[in-house]
């Protein structure tokens, strides 16, 4: 009897003790430029539409996935000025959304810092076009130019961007992307038409590329960020491929609004890949 009262007291107070309160969700800050806020993929963020930030770009894949509370101030064409200063009227400086509560950030910057994707993209098109595809007239042209400029201007920029990313929100894990593959890496014929840089700047496109992922995880590693490297993750996935397999839209004949840039596919891959490196989700 005493036995069968100890047991019913039990259940009793099983049933009516406080119940564990569920975890807070994850406080999650997005940073940084069109590769973050998924450019051109629709549906289009209205709420600042200057920043043509989507609604199914990484960082909501991310937030979906953990359920983490998401401030998203992506925003396209951003420099790693736009840290620290405004971009557009009524756009704050990003870092004004960190705090000592955020938990997680993400970010992808210093590929507009000097224009060096734009730049570098239109000047090796340019080149092919005029050149009918042949040789290597963009490398002949311009050299060590771009990487001479991210080695001396875009490097010291994004170790500085972190810093202060840092310094706002000392208690957050920083996870600094680098860039899905844009060019193959050897020469597809069956691609001209899509992306007309000549077979010879292939590999010196892709270099340049290269080295501005290398930067980017210099700096992580020196101010104590986490860097996602998709240098294998996203190798098959370049803008060459077909659609369905390719992450990054061509100059041409895409189907994004905003060419040479992720598809929805590609921001997919970009969070899993992400969330993968950092072990949550």
């Amino acid at each position: 009897m005493l036995a069968s009262v100890t047991a019913l007291s039990a259940a009793t107070l099983g049933l009516t003790a406080p119940a564990a309160h569920a975890a807070e969700p994850l406080d999650y800050v997005a940073l940084g430029d069109s590769y973050s806020a998924g450019s051109g993929v629709l549906p289009v963020d209205l709420s600042s539409p200057l920043c043509l930030r989507s609604l199914a770009n990484y960082p909501r894949v991310i937030a979906s996935r953990t359920g983490a509370h998401l401030t998203d101030v992506t925003c396209g064409a951003a420099q790693t000025k736009h840290f620290t200063e405004s971009q557009y009227p009524g756009v704050p400086p990003q870092v004004a959304a960190l705090g000592a509560d955020t938990e997680l950030v993400t970010l992808t910057i210093g590929g507009n810092d000097n224009g060096t994707f734009i730049n570098a993209l239109t000047a090796c098109g340019t080149a092919g076009l005029l050149s009918g595809g042949q040789g290597s007239p963009c490398k002949d042209k311009h050299g060590s130019t771009f990487d001479d400029q991210i080695e001396r201007n875009t490097y010291p920029a994004l170790k500085a961007a972190l810093e202060n990313v840092k310094a706002k929100a000392p208690n957050a894990r920083v996870a600094a992307l680098g860039y899905p593959w844009i060019m193959p890496p050897t020469p597809d014929p069956s691609c001209f038409a899509k992306l007309p840089v000549a077979s010879g700047d292939v590999a010196y496109l892709r270099g340049i590329q290269a080295h501005l992922n290398a930067v980017v995880q210099r700096a992580a590693q020196e101010t104590g960020a986490t860097f996602v490297d998709f240098a294998q993750a996203s190798e098959g996935h370049d803008a060459c491929k077909p659609l369905g397999t390719r992450w990054i839209e061509p100059l041409l004949f895409g189907t994004n609004l905003v060419p040479v840039h992720p598809n929805a596919l590609g921001e997919s891959r970009m969070a899993q890949h992400t969330l993968s490196t950092l072990g949550i989700g």
